[in-house]
């Protein structure tokens, strides 16, 4: 059985340690909503599953009484004290074991940190973690980007970031990171939190997401010019894309130069990247 909110506490308590801010620490301690997000995942006995900021692990264990192989990856040295301690008699590689990896889970934001890619190895996973908030968007653009042994992210974030991943064109959320998303995966929400599932209740309200990889070429190589120059011309989204990127440039290519970066859909950003890739956005 997943911890509950009086087992989580006491686990502190007898620590003498409180959640931390400046981690993220938002334990979800909702069981329902726990099996919500590992049936959606649909993780099967011997499964590698990565998980990033397990906290006390309650997330963890679910894995774990499900068959699967955990790499839990936790920044906090007393989260992962809690965790080995906790499953000292499932330390390790295997199925129903767990390696805990005490390290950021990046190195910088477009890669996975070299101690988490040593314990995955090269070998197919994939992401179900309830992610702290700060960690949340670099991890899942770094995943869907680099790492195609990754076959599904099945995660608890912001609904504000949720929004973004799931927005259409022409919306406010829509941004770079929904035109990443868009191209590359199915992006589907999961289910809806209230602050009262987790502990400490945070500010906001959370979300569970699906993101699957689609199997088919990218529409650009190579990839990163491509989201950079994205990048630069939605840091300028209220301006005209004539304004941005001159304006007989952007009407040679079909696109009408008065509109503005959140109104194009993922063909139209292709297209203009292909035309106008190699010039820089006036300020």
């Amino acid at each position: 059985m997943p911890q509950t909110l009086s087992e989580i506490r006491a686990e502190l308590d007898a620590r003498g340690i409180r959640p931390k801010h400046r981690f993220g620490q938002n334990f979800l301690h909702d069981h329902n909503q726990l099996r919500r997000l590992v049936t959606a995942a649909a993780v099967r006995p011997g499964e590698l599953v990565l998980e990033v900021g397990p906290g006390t692990g309650t997330l963890t264990e679910t894995l774990l009484d499900a068959g699967c192989e955990v790499v839990a990856c936790e920044l906090d040295p007393d989260m992962a004290k809690i965790v080995r301690a906790r499953n000292r008699h499932r330390l390790g590689p295997g199925a129903a074991h767990v390696m805990v990896v005490e390290d950021d889970c990046l190195d910088g934001k477009h890669a996975l940190s070299p101690a988490l890619r040593a314990a995955l190895g090269g070998r197919p996973f994939v992401l179900v973690a309830n992610l702290p908030y700060q960690a949340a968007t670099p991890l899942m653009a770094t995943l869907l980007e680099h790492h195609p042994e990754c076959r599904g992210q099945f995660v608890t974030i912001q609904r504000e970031v949720a929004d973004r991943l799931t927005a259409a064109p022409d919306t406010d959320a829509w941004g770079p990171i929904g035109v990443t998303m868009r191209m590359l995966a199915e992006v589907s929400m999961i289910a809806v939190l209230s602050p009262g599932c987790f502990w400490p209740a945070p500010k906001v309200t959370s979300a569970m997401v699906a993101i699957v990889p689609r199997h088919e070429p990218r529409p650009v190589e190579p990839w990163a010019p491509f989201t950079a120059f994205v990048q630069q011309v939605f840091g300028r989204r209220r301006k005209q894309l004539g304004a941005i990127l001159g304006r007989d440039a952007v009407g040679a290519t079909g696109i009408d130069p008065v509109r503005r970066p959140e109104t194009l859909t993922p063909a139209e950003w292709v297209r203009l990247y292909k035309a106008l890739g190699a010039r820089t956005p006036s300020a």
